[in-house]
């Protein structure tokens, strides 16, 4: 009798969607197409150098858009005003504890993500 053996779900191939600037798009396909032929694997400063040192910003930027919404309704159910969304996001003002709570409540993260 044959025995059942199951695929394990690591060899699966999955289809992600990503919102990345056009100048970023054949690195990115570079390191997809490493990816796909078992080269990498690969850290996101590796793909994204750019944002070496403002993990931070990006880190608000992308829980904002996880989350589907824009600076200025972040800025209505957070309680912090919208030109601070964005120089935190653009990193010409720093997050703070507080702040970073604020954030993190409306935006179903962990406050010190955002720190």
């Amino acid at each position: 009798m044959q025995e059942h053996t199951k695929k394990h779900h690591t060899d699966e191939l999955v289809n992600v969607t990503l919102q990345v600037r056009r100048r970023d798009l054949p690195l990115l396909k570079h390191y997809a197409d490493a990816l796909r032929n078992e080269e990498g694997p690969f850290t996101v400063a590796e793909v994204f150098p750019e944002y070496v040192g403002r993990e931070k910003q990006a880190a608000l930027r992308a829980y904002r858009h996880r989350e589907g919404l824009t600076q200025k309704h972040l800025a209505e159910v957070s309680g912090i005003p919208q030109h601070h969304i964005s120089e935190m996001e653009n990193g010409k003002r720093t997050v703070g504890k507080e702040r970073a709570k604020r954030l993190a409540q409306a935006l179903n993260c962990d406050y010190r993500q955002l720190l």
